[in-house]
C-alpha cells in the first residue's frame, strides 16, 4: 500500500466512465507509486472485468481511495499542495506547470471533461495539441500518463 503523505502525486478521476480507461491509470498509480482518487458517481463497478484486465494484477500494489462526491475528496486532500484541473479549455500548458510532491492532478469523465464549477476553483493546464487538430482531446488514460510523467519528472528534479 501507498502511504498517501509520502505520495508524489495524488491522481483523482471525477465520474470515470469508462472501465479500461480506469484500469490503465490504475496500473500507471502501481508503478509510479501516485495515489488513486475516484469520485462517484463511477460509470461502471469496480468489480468489472474490463476495469480489473486493464490493470492486470498490480491492484494489490496501490491504493485507491472512494469519494462519494467532489465535496468529500476535497475535504480529505485538503492539506495537499496546488490542485490542477486537465481541461481543453485551459490557457496554460503542462510544462507552464511547477509541479511539486503531493499535488493533485484531476481528470474529468471520458464524455464531457470537468464540470465548470470545478474548472472554476482550481489551477486549470492542458496537454499541447496541435491548433488545428481534427480531435478534441486525448483518451484519459492517454492523457493521464503524460501529465503524471511531466509531474514525475519535475519533482524528481527539484528532490535532488
Amino acid at each position: 500500500m501507498i502511504d498517501a503523505k509520502k505520495s508524489l502525486i495524488h491522481i483523482v478521476l471525477f465520474e470515470p466512465e469508462i472501465p479500461p480507461n480506469t484500469g490503465n491509470i490504475a496500473r500507471l498509480c502501481a508503478c509510479t507509486g501516485c495515489q488513486l482518487h475516484l469520485v462517484h458517481p463511477l460509470g461502471f463497478e469496480l468489480s468489472d472485468k474490463q476495469l480489473r484486465r486493464a490493470g492486470l494484477d498490480y491492484w494489490q500494489w496501490l491504493d485507491v481511495q472512494e469519494y462519494t462526491d467532489w465535496k468529500h475528496v476535497r475535504e480529505t486532500l485538503k492539506g495537499e499542495r496546488q490542485w490542477y484541473a486537465l481541461s481543453t479549455k485551459a490557457s496554460e500548458g503542462i510544462w507552464d506547470a511547477n509541479f511539486q510532491q503531493g499535488d493533485v492532478l484531476v481528470f474529468g469523465p471520458e464524455s464531457r471533461g470537468l464540470p465548470e464549477h470545478i474548472l472554476a476553483e482550481l489551477s486549470m493546464i492542458k496537454i499541447p495539441m496541435r491548433d488545428d487538430a481534427p480531435v478534441r482531446s486525448l483518451n484519459l488514460s492517454s492523457a493521464c500518463s503524460i501529465v503524471t510523467y511531466e509531474a514525475l519528472r519535475q519533482c524528481e528534479l527539484s528532490s535532488g
